[in-house]
C-alpha cells in the first residue's frame, strides 16, 4: 500500500499547546520499541529503503518502506509476525527480518537490485528506537460519510546506537498520516495545525536519524538539484508539466530546509535551499499559464525567503570564504562579526516563518492533486514550451539592453555588440578569482541589501544587475526543465536533442560567468560601504573594482550569445 503522511518537528513553546490536543480522552499512548536494520555499509538507506521489526502494542510488526514521491507518500509493506517466535529471537539476541515474505508483494521492485539471500545474510541491526506515540484519530466534520480519516501521531523518545547504547539521539515529532479519504482533508488539517501550533515540515526519517546517528553526523549532507528525477513524458499536460517542474524543485527544498529548522547553519544547506528556492520562483513565473492553479500568493513569499536567506548567506560568505581569501593575497584584516550579528532574521527564522511553511504544504498539495480535472488538461505542454522559452529570452535581451543604457558611459559598462560572435569566440573563459567555484551562488537581492550609503549611480546599476540576472537565470532553469520534452520532439530529433544539450552547457556557463561579475560587483559595494567605518575594507573594495574589470568583457561575449541566438524562433 502507499502510505501518505506529513511529519513536522515542534517548537519548545508550542508543545504544551500541542499535547493538550493531542491528549485527548480518545487518544491512545502506545510504547513503540523498534529495531532497525540495514548492511554494515547501509545499502538499503542508499536506495531508499527503510526495514524495521517494531512492536506496537502487543503485536510485533515488520514493515519495509521504499520508494513514493520523495515528499510525502511512500511504499509501505506491513506484517504481523509471530509475537511468540519474535520474543524468542529476542531472548537470544537473534531477531532478524524474514525478506521472503516480499516477494510477488507491491514492494518487490523496490528489492530487485538485491539478491535476497545475501542480502539477508548481510543485515544487522543498527540501531533501535524507544518512542512512546500518542496518537488520536481526526475525523472530517463536515464529511457527512464519514470517509475522511487521519491519524494525528506525536512521537517522543530516542533512537539508540545498536552496538553502543551510550549514543543517543532524541526524537520530537508530529505526523499526520491519511488513513482514508480525500487526500485535502489531509492537507487542510495539517495547515490548521501547522498555524496554530507553528509547526515546521520535516522529510527526516527516524530511519534516516538513525543512519546518522550511525555515522557520527548531526544532519544529512546538502541535497543539490536532481534533474535525473524530472520524469516528464512527451504527452504531458500543460498542467501536469508545471506539477513535475514544481516537485522536482521541493525534492531540493525540503530536505535542506528540514535541516536548517532542525539547527543545521551548514553554508551548504543554506545555499542549495537558495537555489531550490530561486529555480522554483523560475517555474511559477514562466509556466504560470500551464495551471489554473497556481497560487499568485506564493510568489511574494518565496521572494521575501531567498532574500532573507540570502541578506545572511551574502555575509557569511564575506566572513568564511572571501576575507580569509583576501588575507591571504595581503590584504589587512576586517571583521564582519558585527555586520552578521545585526541582522535580526536568521536561515532558521527565515525558513521557520509560518507563512514559508505554510506555502511548503500548499505547494506538496498541488503537486499531488490530479492535473486531468483542469481545462487545460488536454493541452499538449510541448507545444508551448518554445514560445515561453521564446518570450523568456526576450526579457533577458531588454535585461541586457536595459544594464547597457544605466552604465553606457562607464567603463565597466557591458556594451554588447548586435552581430553574431563566432563559436572560437564563445569557448570558456577562465573564471579563476576569489569566488568562482559555485555557480549560482551568492546572488544578492538588492530590493533587500543596506543601501542607503550607495550613490543612486551604483544603486541603479546593481538593479539592472540584478534584474539581469534574474532574466538569464529563469532562462536557464525553465531550459532545464524544457529539455526532456524539447529532446523528445520527433522531427530531427538527434540533432535537437543534441542542440539542446549544447544550449544547457552553455548557459550555465554564461550564468556562471555573469554571476562572478555581479558578485565582484556586489562584494565591492560591501567592502566600499565597509571602508566608512573601518579602513582596511578599502583594499577589498579595490580588489573588487579591479576583478569587475576583468569579468566585464568575457561575460559580455558571453551574453551576446545567448541574446542573438535563434534557438527557440
Amino acid at each position: 500500500m502507499q502510505e501518505i503522511e506529513l511529519k513536522f518537528l515542534v517548537p519548545e513553546s508550542r508543545l504544551k499547546g500541542l499535547m493538550r490536543q493531542a491528549r485527548v480522552k480518545s487518544s491512545e499512548v502506545t510504547p513503540l520499541a523498534a529495531h532497525y536494520y540495514d548492511t554494515p555499509d547501509q545499502q538499503l538507506a542508499e536506495a531508499g529503503i527503510g526495514l524495521r521489526i517494531r512492536k506496537e502494542g502487543d503485536a510485533w510488526v515488520q514493515t519495509i518502506k521504499a520508494g513514493g514521491d520523495g515528499i510525502a507518500a511512500r511504499l509501505e509493506h506491513n506484517a504481523v509476525l509471530d509475537s511468540e517466535q519474535v520474543e524468542a529471537m529476542l531472548d537470544n539476541n537473534a531477531l532478524m527480518p524474514d525478506l521472503t515474505i516480499y516477494k510477488n508483494t507491491s514492494v518487490a521492485p523496490a528489492l530487485a537490485k538485491f539478491k535476497l539471500k545475501k542480502l539477508a545474510k548481510n543485515l544487522t541491526r543498527l540501531y533501535v528506537t524507544d518512542v512512546e506515540r500518542t496518537a488520536r484519530l481526526l475525523v472530517d466534520e463536515g464529511d457527512d460519510e464519514a470517509i475522511n480519516h487521519i491519524e494525528m501521531a506525536y512521537d517522543y523518545g530516542e533512537i539508540i546506537h545498536g552496538n553502543d547504547d551510550t549514543q543517543r539521539a532524541a526524537i520530537q515529532e508530529v505526523e499526520f498520516e491519511l488513513v482514508s479519504g480525500d487526500i485535502d482533508f489531509l492537507f487542510a488539517t495539517a495547515k490548521t495545525w501547522c498555524k496554530r501550533y507553528k509547526l515546521c515540515l520535516s522529510t527526516v526519517t527516524k530511519a534516516e536519524r538513525g543512519g546518522l546517528l550511525i555515522t557520527g553526523q548531526q544532519h544529512s549532507s546538502a541535497v543539490h538539484a536532481d534533474l535525473s528525477q524530472l520524469n516528464i513524458d512527451k504527452k504531458s499536460s500543460m498542467p501536469a508539466f508545471v506539477r513535475t517542474a514544481v516537485h522536482n524543485c521541493l525534492l531540493q527544498i525540503l530536505p535542506n530546509s528540514s535541516a536548517i529548522v532542525a539547527g543545521s547553519e551548514e553554508d551548504d544547506h543554506i545555499l542549495q535551499l537558495y537555489i531550490g528556492i530561486t529555480r522554483l520562483q523560475a517555474a511559477l513565473q514562466a509556466f504560470t499559464s500551464y495551471s489554473d492553479e497556481i497560487n499568485p500568493d506564493w510568489l511574494p513569499i518565496l521572494k521575501q525567503t531567498t532574500a532573507l536567506i540570502n541578506d545572511y548567506r551574502e555575509l557569511a560568505h564575506l566572513a568564511s570564504y572571501i576575507e580569509p581569501n583576501l588575507q591571504q593575497q595581503g590584504s589587512p584584516t576586517v571583521d564582519w562579526t558585527t555586520d552578521i550579528d545585526a541582522l535580526k532574521i536568521t536561515p532558521k527564522d527565515a525558513v521557520s516563518a509560518n507563512d514559508f511553511q505554510l506555502i511548503l504544504l500548499e505547494l506538496i498539495a498541488f503537486t499531488m492533486s490530479d492535473p486531468s480535472l483542469e481545462p487545460q488538461s488536454d493541452q499538449l505542454a510541448i507545444d508551448k514550451l518554445a514560445k515561453t522559452l521564446s518570450k523568456q529570452q526576450a526579457k533577458l535581451g531588454k535585461a541586457v539592453q536595459k544594464l547597457q543604457s544605466k552604465n553606457s558611459a562607464d567603463s565597466a559598462s557591458m556594451n554588447i555588440e548586435s552581430g553574431d560572435l563566432k563559436n572560437d569566440d564563445l569557448q570558456s573563459v577562465d573564471l579563476e578569482g576569489i569566488d568562482s567555484e559555485s555557480v549560482n551562488t551568492q546572488s544578492v537581492d538588492v530590493e533587500s541589501d543596506n543601501i542607503e550609503n550607495i550613490d543612486v549611480e551604483s544603486f541603479n546599476e546593481m538593479q539592472a544587475m540584478h534584474e539581469l540576472h534574474q532574466q538569464l537565470t529563469t532562462l536557464l532553469y525553465i531550459s532545464e526543465f524544457a529539455a526532456p520534452l524539447l529532446d523528445k520532439k520527433k522531427s530531427k530529433k538527434k540533432k535537437t536533442k543534441k542542440t539542446n544539450k549544447r544550449w544547457l552547457k552553455y548557459l550555465a556557463k554564461v550564468q556562471k560567468s555573469l554571476n562572478q561579475y555581479r558578485n565582484h560587483m556586489v562584494y565591492q559595494q560591501h567592502y566600499q560601504l565597509k571602508s566608512e567605518t573601518e579602513r582596511n575594507a578599502l583594499y577589498g573594495a579595490g580588489w573588487f573594482a579591479a576583478m569587475q574589470a576583468i569579468d566585464h568583457k568575457p561575460t559580455e561575449k558571453c551574453l551576446a550569445k545567448v541574446t542573438d541566438s535563434s534557438i527557440f524562433r
